[in-house]
């Protein structure tokens, strides 16, 4: 992984944070994470005059994200009206390197070092380990557990369609801003049926539209950028230290507390993704 793809995901994993840190703070968590996927297609549609148009042959992918997006957003949302974010979201994030890794390594025969993968382990047992030391209520909300790792499945199915498909697109960001409008219209021709007032977004939600729509926009178009210049696991394994700069906005500006559980965390996700940069793809 070169100097410049390591440090434009490690932009976008700040970026990441930083909308979910906009929707955490939002008083209803489904109308903000609605206005961020407006806003992801509203930044999208600008950018489709910048970037070439993917090629035919990806279409198939574009079709499969979008309804991979949807089905993360969806079940995102489930497990955050009934469980904490600082439960849900390191779990979530935490087993979509393990999934793509098993499947990068199991079915598309990918081989890695052996510094490569000690880094994933590290950065994956620094975020998971996160989940354990930051919930409320000592890890006994099962079903919120279950739910997050779902989504973490959902996390690690798209991370490998998009990656394989933004290759075949022969564009990164083209694949990326189609598919966040194809994702959009999915959403919004489904949610409504059971959450009608998401419909409403552009009265309430101007804002997180605009900011967190932007921020969420940027950091996955660097991300599917970044899978066509290096191995999708490793990125997607980098890409989820967007939890040490989750644990920054919540301590600084959310004014959560900070435990030395949190800290010996944040040393493990760092290291590991220090090992990353060390290693030679």
């Amino acid at each position: 992984m070169s100097l410049s793809i390591y440090f434009l995901v490690i932009v976008a994993a700040f970026l990441h944070a930083t909308w979910n840190g906009l929707v955490k703070s939002g008083l209803d968590k489904t109308m903000s994470m609605s206005a961020v996927v407006l806003g992801q297609a509203l930044f999208g549609f600008g950018v489709l005059f910048l970037v070439p148009t993917p090629a035919f042959e990806s279409w198939p992918y574009l079709l499969l994200s979008g309804a991979l997006h949807v089905g993360y957003n969806v079940f995102l949302m489930s497990a955050y009206r009934i469980g904490d974010l600082t439960q849900v979201y390191p779990i979530a994030r935490g087993l979509a390197p393990v999934l793509v890794t098993i499947v990068s390594i199991m079915v598309l025969g990918i081989q890695f070092q052996s510094l490569q993968l000690l880094a994933v382990a590290l950065i994956v047992l620094g975020i998971v380990s996160l989940a354990r030391v930051r919930q409320v209520d000592g890890g006994q909300n099962h079903k919120a557990a279950v739910l997050a790792m779902i989504t973490g499945c959902f996390i690690a199915s798209y991370s490998m369609i998009d990656g394989i498909g933004a290759r075949v697109a022969g564009t990164g960001v083209g694949f990326y801003s189609y598919s966040a409008i194809i994702g959009c219209v999915m959403y919004f021709c489904t949610v409504p049926f059971w959450q009608p007032q998401v419909l409403g977004v552009l009265k309430t939600g101007k804002m997180v539209t605009v900011l967190g729509g932007g921020a969420s926009f940027t950091a996955y178009a660097f991300v599917v950028y970044a899978f066509t210049q290096a191995p999708i696991a490793l990125v997607t394994a980098l890409r989820e230290t967007s939890i040490i700069f989750a644990l920054f906005i919540g301590v600084f500006f959310l004014k959560e507390r900070l435990d030395l559980g949190k800290v010996l965390s944040t040393f493990l996700t760092l290291t590991g993704a220090a090992l990353m940069k060390l290693a030679k793809v």
